[in-house]
C-alpha cells in the first residue's frame, strides 16, 4: 500500500504519514540547532529520515501574502526540505495554504484554531498542534488524489488549485 505523507514546514515542522487510511506518524519535527542556515538543514535532515523512495509527498505551499521578520524563516525552512527531497531524489506536490483550508473547512480563508473541529468531525483527527493538524490534511489531500475517495463539493473544487 502506497504511503501518504504531509508536511507543513515550519520552525516546528509537521509531518504527517498514512498509510492504509490509518495515522502511521504525527509529529512536529524540532530542532536544537540555533544557528541558520544550520537549523533549517536539521529539520530537513529529520524529515527525510522518515520518508520512503515510494511516498507520497504533499507540502503547504508558502503564503505569500505573510508579513513580519518570520517570512524569511519560513521560506528559508520550506526551500531546504524541498531540495532535501529532489536532492534525494523525492517529488513532490505544493498545496496552497487556501486550499489545504478549504479542503478541510470548505472556506479557503479559515483560521488555523478554526480548523480544528471540522478536522474532527470528518476524520476523528485531533491534535494540539496546528502544524501537525495542516500535514495531516495534506496526506488527506495526498491520498484523496489517488484513490478513490468519497468527497464533498467543497473538496473537490479545493483539489482543483492542486492538480
Amino acid at each position: 500500500m502506497k504511503r501518504y505523507v504531509g508536511i507543513d514546514p515550519s520552525t516546528k515542522c509537521g509531518l504527517v504519514i498514512l498509510k492504509d487510511g490509518e495515522v502511521r506518524t504525527a509529529l512536529e519535527i524540532k530542532t536544537k540547532v540555533e544557528e541558520d542556515p544550520q537549523r533549517f538543514m536539521d529539520i530537513a535532515a529529520q524529515i527525510r529520515r522518515h520518508i520512503l523512495e515510494t511516498d507520497i509527498i504533499y507540502i503547504e505551499g508558502f503564503s505569500y501574502g505573510s508579513k513580519g521578520r518570520g517570512v524569511s524563516t519560513q521560506y528559508g525552512i520550506g526551500w531546504l526540505i524541498r531540495v532535501e527531497l529532489l536532492k534525494n531524489g523525492y517529488s513532490y506536490t505544493d498545496v496552497p495554504p487556501t486550499s489545504l483550508k478549504k479542503f478541510a473547512s470548505g472556506k479557503g480563508n479559515t483560521k488555523k484554531d478554526a480548523l480544528v473541529l471540522p478536522i474532527y468531525k470528518r476524520w476523528g483527527f485531533e491534535s494540539n498542534s496546528d502544524n501537525i493538524r495542516d500535514a495531516y490534511v495534506l496526506a488527506q489531500i495526498a491520498q484523496s488524489l489517488h484513490e478513490d475517495i468519497e468527497l464533498t463539493a467543497f473538496q473537490k473544487e479545493a483539489l482543483k488549485k492542486i492538480v
